[in-house]
């Protein structure tokens, strides 16, 4: 079954990892009792991979995904970018994914790498890559798209970004995966906004648990430009490490660290509960490459009961 198939049945529930950059690093993802074979016992309906940064690391994210695929229980979902990609490139590696049996992706355009102006490819939207992996494979590939609550922060306005999801489910997507959104009031209106705008796509939602201050604050400011509600301020500054977050630890930054860990975990499940009433299409939780923490927040959520 599909991604989207099973999203029309009942809500889905996915983890997103990220290729290692070490040997070491792959062993402990995907080796033998490593993260991948821990995160299959919660049973979520599919493992997406993402790339590098600037769409590098590809070798990576296809061993990656071959042990997904070999689980025989997962489906298995690559990024893919427009990054530094030709056509003929493109086609080549879609081919070669198809090869090894993963017949899903979430088509992106990609982060541009520090002063470049475009994305150095033959295409330079996520829109012109759904278009042409539906021209070059037809049905052969699941698409998935990203969904920005806020808006993309490359993009003019967040109304041109929704005629831009319009446009990718034209084009031939099969549903949507979010951009990383704690404003559950935007979220609701950004909702509202892509149905009116005639966006029909499953809403399968990215959910990064609050874990490490550095960590959130990085995430929510240095790619995405998102809002942190006075929630999730108000945990940031009651375990806040002076002088800032990102400076080495001590014994009292450790304690703290442990302290923000706990209420990061009770705020992410209560996200995942607001997000449940919303009446999403799924739950994609990014794993970090980790599993006590992600393990701990879908049991306790109830978005599995094992």
């Amino acid at each position: 079954m599909k991604a989207h198939e099973i999203m029309e049945k009942r809500m889905a529930f996915s983890f997103e990892v990220f290729p290692p950059k070490t040997d070491e690093g792959m062993t402990k993802l995907a080796g033998k009792g490593g993260v991948l074979e821990k995160l299959y016992k919660l049973k979520p309906d599919y493992i997406s991979c993402t790339y590098g940064a600037g769409g590098g690391n590809v070798g990576k994210n296809l061993e990656v995904l071959d042990a997904v695929k070999a689980s025989g229980s997962v489906i298995p979902i690559t990024h893919f970018t427009c990054i530094g990609n030709t056509h003929e490139g493109i086609k080549q590696q879609l081919q070669t994914y198809l090869e090894h049996g993963i017949d899903h992706m979430l088509a992106l355009r990609g982060d541009l790498p520090f002063g470049w102006t475009g994305t150095g490819g033959d295409l330079h939207y996520a829109t012109e890559l759904v278009k042409f992996v539906r021209d070059t494979f037809g049905d052969k590939f699941t698409i998935a798209v990203a969904g920005s609550p806020e808006g993309h922060i490359a993009c003019r306005s967040l109304e041109a970004d929704i005629s831009f999801l319009k446009q990718k489910q034209d084009e031939g997507a099969n549903f949507i995966m979010t951009q990383l959104c704690w404003d559950m009031d935007q979220f609701r209106r950004w909702v509202d906004a892509i149905r009116k705008a005639g966006v029909t796509l499953p809403i399968d939602v990215g959910i990064m648990p609050v874990l490490d201050a550095a960590a959130t604050i990085n995430m929510a400011l240095s790619r995405n430009g998102c809002v942190i509600p006075r929630a999730l301020a108000e945990i940031i500054s009651r375990y806040w490490i002076f002088p800032n977050p990102f400076a080495p630890a001590d014994d009292a930054a450790d304690t703290k660290k442990a302290a923000f860990k706990e209420a990061g975990i009770e705020y992410t499940i209560r996200l995942i509960d607001e997000y449940r009433v919303c009446g999403i299409a799924g739950i994609h939780l990014y794993a970090l490459n980790k599993y006590d923490d992600v393990a701990r927040i879908v049991l306790e959520s109830g978005i599995k009961d094992l």
